[in-house]
């Protein structure tokens, strides 16, 4: 008897071959033939399920922000309510840590999504992922930041998706090289100015 084809694994592992290829050239180097060489596969079999270099694009992007809201929805927004303090601080940094390179895997999908946001200046057919995956994100720092009490909520989102970006940027480019620690450092000063010291706050003692 043939073996059975687990089509859904394969397509994922063509995913998975364009993401390492994403990371090794960088979107102008990827190619269905390239992708079809690094997943061990002939480009037939690859046009079975991309019909053409622009689909398996989409579908790589898109895979790295259902991952990452994936990971997300594991934080209900709901419990960090009533939190304060040093608790709102690791509260939130466990969830935006979902969202920045702090691990291999992490690492990939951040490198991917910066390529698609560059290529998405000149690229129309890349905005409409990339602009939802912005808007997903901002809603779900926005939401966490009112349950938090955080004045201004949408205000102070658009502070933290800044420099989230800036963390990503500067963590997988020559820009900045930041190591895993200096980034977590960096976010967890910011959140600290928002929900420890900033006025009104819980003044609870800062502890390293």
């Amino acid at each position: 008897m043939p073996a059975r084809i687990d089509l859904e694994q394969r397509r994922k592992d063509v995913i998975e071959a364009a993401f390492r290829l994403l990371v090794a050239e960088g979107l102008s180097g990827l190619s269905l033939r390239k992708v079809a060489a690094e997943s061990g596969l002939n480009i037939g079999s690859v046009r079975h399920y991309f019909d053409d270099h622009r689909n398996l694009l989409v579908a790589a992007v898109t895979e790295v922000g259902n991952r990452m809201g994936k990971r997300l929805t594991r934080y209900p927004t709901d419990a960090l309510a009533g939190l304060t303090g040093e608790s709102a601080v690791d509260a939130l940094q466990e969830r935006l840590e979902e969202l920045l390179p702090i691990d291999e895997e992490r690492r990939v999908e951040s490198i991917v999504l910066t390529e698609f946001i560059v290529a998405s200046r000149v690229n129309p057919i890349f905005r409409p992922v990339t602009e939802q995956m912005a808007a997903d994100m901002r809603l779900v720092i926005t939401d966490a930041l009112r349950v938090l009490d955080v004045h201004d909520p949408a205000e102070e989102a658009e502070r933290l998706i800044a420099l989230l970006g800036g963390l990503v940027l500067d963590s997988v480019t020559p820009h900045g090289s930041l190591s895993v620690e200096r980034l977590r450092a960096t976010l967890q000063a910011h959140l600290r100015s928002v929900l420890v010291t900033a006025p009104g706050a819980d003044a609870a003692p800062i502890h390293d």
